[in-house]
């Protein structure tokens, strides 16, 4: 039996990536296989299967690991979340997982609990502490709303200095296969700060079409969500970022990008142009 358990074990150590398929996982999967990287998606369909939910999925999963990108779907804000992650975290350092990126949120003390978990682990560890995501108008929770010409949020004046996917898995990858990173917070967001009536603006501009940002009441924002039949622990969410996080408290940019990679972080501009070239925000016909 012990034979045969050496056998199926991988020929050479692997990272895993949570949330292989999300945003930022993607992202950060497809650059590790470039670089001829061992590499574990970790998902409910993946074999073996992934399950937050499930713990006795996760050994499996964290067979001959060596170094793991952790991300958690919807957010570690959700209640729950801290519990989880405790629980993975010292089930990974059991394993022999020697190195863990956490990808995290900026200005959310439940995100900071998850923070400290890694950073207690005993391995190596960094922690990306990341904006508002550009792609969230893009391929996330947003497009929609781009797409019919009018941004519908329950969000005022206050700016937000939106990142970059690309950059956030450039600093995780960086952060998985390089030395130097151990002990690092990176703070990652773009270069400059918009708020929702800029994002419109822009998209506008690069889109060749109009794309209004229009600010409704956090009761109707919240109702909407219900009525759209979206889970949950996401109408949870948006609810927790427009009426906590999103309230000045992150309006101010950071360097993690600088920092961790010595190039200056994409600007949203970069982002629009890009997305109206592939066809994304063409108006339906």
């Amino acid at each position: 039996m012990k034979d045969k358990a050496n056998r199926t074990k991988p020929s050479k150590p692997v990272t895993l990536v949570l949330g292989g398929t999300g945003k930022t996982g993607r992202r950060v999967a497809e650059r590790l296989v470039s670089r001829g990287v061992e590499t574990r998606i970790a998902s409910r369909s993946a074999d073996p299967s992934f399950d937050w939910n499930d713990r006795s999925t996760w050994k499996a999963t964290l067979e001959g690991v060596e170094a793991a990108y952790i991300t958690y779907a919807p957010d570690l804000a959700i209640p729950g979340a801290t519990e989880a992650i405790r629980g993975f975290v010292a089930m990974a350092v059991e394993q022999g997982v020697r190195r863990l990126v956490l990808l995290s949120g900026r200005g959310e003390q439940e995100a900071q609990a998850c923070e400290r978990i890694v950073q207690d682990a005993g391995v190596e560890w960094t922690v990306v502490r990341a904006s508002w995501f550009n792609q969230n108008f893009s391929e996330g929770e947003f497009l929609g709303m781009v797409l019919d010409g009018a941004i519908t949020l329950p969000a005022g004046d206050i700016p937000e200095p939106f990142v970059d996917a690309d950059d956030i898995a450039d600093v995780a990858v960086a952060a998985l296969t390089e030395n130097g990173h151990d002990g690092e917070i990176y703070e990652v967001t773009g270069p400059r700060m918009l708020t929702f009536a800029d994002v419109a603006r822009e998209i506008s501009r690069a889109a060749g079409r109009e794309v209004q940002f229009i600010q409704i009441p956090k009761e109707a924002f919240a109702g909407a969500i219900v009525e759209s039949g979206a889970p949950k622990e996401i109408a949870w969410l948006l609810n927790y970022l427009f009426e906590t996080v999103l309230n000045g408290r992150n309006a101010y940019v950071c360097d993690g990008v600088k920092r961790a990679l010595g190039r200056e972080p994409t600007d949203f501009s970069e982002f629009v142009d890009r997305v109206a070239a592939s066809g994304m925000w063409k108006a339906a016909a």
